[in-house]
């Protein structure tokens, strides 16, 4: 081996060898931080909770008399309905960490439960939705699609959906609207939701797209 194929391979394992004890730093100081921010986040003391920006479902302006004699919707009906009593609450975006910070450690289950129902509520209004629209009642779809979107959704059909109805009657405006709506969400699908309605609907792009 030569001298200077020797050399490089040295530099080259030293590169490596420096490049992983970086990274190995990054992970390491990472997760004290991580530890850091949950030995504080657990002896924050309970908070009250009426500052939340909870969600109401506008049960007087959904289509509840649609589709009377169907199962499915029937069941849609009632879980919303029943959903109407609880408290809900989007959290999504925010870690157990988060939440404990801002609100107390004893608040986590109460805030759990808030968000679950939140996921139960956007997933029941897209399947709400999908049945309304398969029985060609799309105005009606319309109206709870864009009820979910209202509320922060992150199902990703929701948008694609809506879009598609908007299309449609070539209401590009709206789309562009529904495109603002997702670049401001906390999902880590936002990006997702947003590329794709970009990329379907170039006509409804504001200049900044790309």
């Amino acid at each position: 081996m030569s001298l200077k194929i020797l050399a490089s391979l040295i530099i080259l394992i030293a590169v490596v060898a420096h490049a992983t004890k970086r990274q190995q730093r990054i992970a390491e100081n990472r997760e004290k931080e991580f530890w850091a921010r949950e030995r504080k986040a657990n002896s924050v003391r309970k908070k009250p909770l009426d500052d939340l920006d909870y969600v109401k479902i506008p049960l007087d302006k959904l289509p509840m008399d649609a589709l009377p004699d169907n199962e499915s919707a029937e069941e849609y009906r009632s879980l919303l309905t029943s959903l109407s009593t609880q408290p809900i609450v989007n959290l999504t975006g925010f870690t157990n960490t988060d939440l404990k910070l801002e609100y107390g450690a004893a608040n986590i289950t109460p805030l759990s439960q808030y968000d679950q129902n939140y996921t139960v509520l956007v997933r029941t209004l897209q399947q709400w939705a999908d049945l309304l629209l398969d029985s060609g009642l799309t105005d009606d779809a319309e109206t709870v699609l864009a009820y979910a979107v209202s509320i922060g959704t992150d199902v990703s059909h929701t948008y694609y959906a809506l879009a598609k109805i908007y299309a449609g009657r070539k209401e590009y405006d709206k789309i562009a609207d529904l495109i603002h709506r997702a670049e401001g969400l906390r999902s880590a699908l936002r990006n997702s939701i947003v590329r794709t309605l970009q990329e379907s609907y170039p006509q409804a792009c504001s200049p900044h797209c790309g």
